[in-house]
């Protein structure tokens, strides 16, 4: 479960609406409105949850259809809101935005994973920390809702050695980080990124418990794990530039990890929104 919290919404709303809906207000609209969302085109649905909240703070009443995760065939009902029509024209955007936004995430991240299971069944696709700033946390819901999982929620939780540590370590680093990281951190697994298969021998020797492939192509993963399978049997992460249409080809190459970025500069869904009188 990831807890948004009210003042992130509020946030939102007050982005939107610092000073009244000057159009509704100049028009002198009130009574009752209802609002419906729905799937313009197939999607796996996310922030609905979000959205009825951001109505309901505004002081209308609203049902969620389709939860987070859910998959949503085009025409497919997401979010019914209903109340004073101030208050459903002025969360009618921010909610759907924000649906449209982390659903086209959680949506690029269900093709991920469904590419790649395609071909390998049970293979992980993780998402990394590399999220807008500022949207971290509706970004990994994004990204758990289509199915992938979380490489690093940030820097405090896993440990992670880059060639830039061992570049600020000297000669001969990566033995010694390896080891620190070891007495320090010793209920972490140690991953280490590499850009050639001999970084990955030599992170392998060193006992890295991950070697993460960055920027290696599908047939140089599979050179690479072939040439770690006699001495070495940790988990290996394929990294940078996977998406949908090649998830395929890295899930064949010998992968137990495909780690991407790509789902969160996904295109948005398209939700469409109706508005009118109860």
């Amino acid at each position: 479960m990831f807890h948004i919290p009210d003042e992130t919404l509020a946030a939102m709303i007050r982005e939107d609406l610092p000073f009244g809906d000057l159009t509704t207000r100049s028009l002198g609209l009130s009574g009752s409105a209802r609002l419906e969302m729905r799937a313009r085109a197939d999607m796996t649905a996310c922030a609905t949850e979000e959205a009825a909240r951001i109505f309901r703070m505004l002081g209308a009443e609203a049902a969620v259809l389709v939860p987070s995760g859910g998959q949503a065939p085009a025409g497919t009902p997401l979010l019914r809101a209903a109340g004073g029509a101030e208050a459903i024209l002025a969360g009618w955007k921010v909610a759907q935005t924000l649906a449209e936004w982390a659903s086209g995430i959680a949506t690029a991240a269900r093709a991920i994973v469904d590419a790649a299971e395609a071909v390998r069944s049970g293979i992980a696709v993780a998402c990394t920390r590399k999220p807008v700033p500022g949207t971290r946390a509706l970004s990994l819901k994004a990204v758990t809702s289509g199915g992938a999982a979380i490489h690093r929620t940030g820097l405090s939780d896993t440990v992670l050695l880059f060639p830039e540590h061992c570049a600020l370590g000297g000669e001969g680093a990566l033995a010694v980080q390896v080891a620190q990281l070891r007495a320090s951190c010793p209920e972490k697994r140690i991953v280490v990124e590499v850009g050639s298969r001999r970084d990955a021998l030599i992170a392998a020797r060193h006992g890295a418990d991950v070697i993460q492939l960055e920027k290696f192509l599908p047939e140089d993963v599979a050179a690479a794990a072939r040439a770690l399978a006699p001495q070495w049997s940790g988990t290996l992460a394929a990294a940078g530039g996977i998406h949908a249409g090649n998830a395929a080809a890295y899930a064949e190459s010998g992968a137990d990890v495909l780690v991407t970025s790509s789902p969160y500069s996904a295109k948005p869904a398209e939700i469409a929104v109706s508005i009118a009188r109860p």
